[in-house]
């Protein structure tokens, strides 16, 4: 049986995933966007490696989520419905190459 604390590590890990396939990002570009490696964002999204909040707050500004839809249990929004803005620029995965 699954402690609470692993229990907890495991559902970030799938709202994180969640929110990073809604966004159409793979791994890689993930880890581009936080300096976080792409095996390490792997072990956090199965809730293998605990994670500090500051780790986790980069990981939410890089998929534009406010750092509780992370940690609570309403599934992260997707993107956005309306017709995207001449301000909304998209994923620069440029300078991260």
């Amino acid at each position: 049986m699954e402690s609470p604390d692993n229990q907890f590590l495991i559902e970030v890990g799938h709202r994180l995933r969640q929110a990073r396939l809604a966004r159409g990002l793979n791994l890689h570009e993930l880890a581009r966007l936080t300096g976080i490696s792409a095996p390490a964002l792997s072990l956090i999204e199965t809730g293998k490696r605990d994670l500090r909040l500051t780790t986790l707050s980069r990981i939410a500004a890089a998929l534009r989520l406010p750092l509780p839809a992370l940690l609570e249990s309403e599934p992260a929004p997707g993107p956005a419905k309306t017709a995207p803005s001449h301000d909304d620029k998209g994923y620069d995965l440029g300078d991260y190459r």
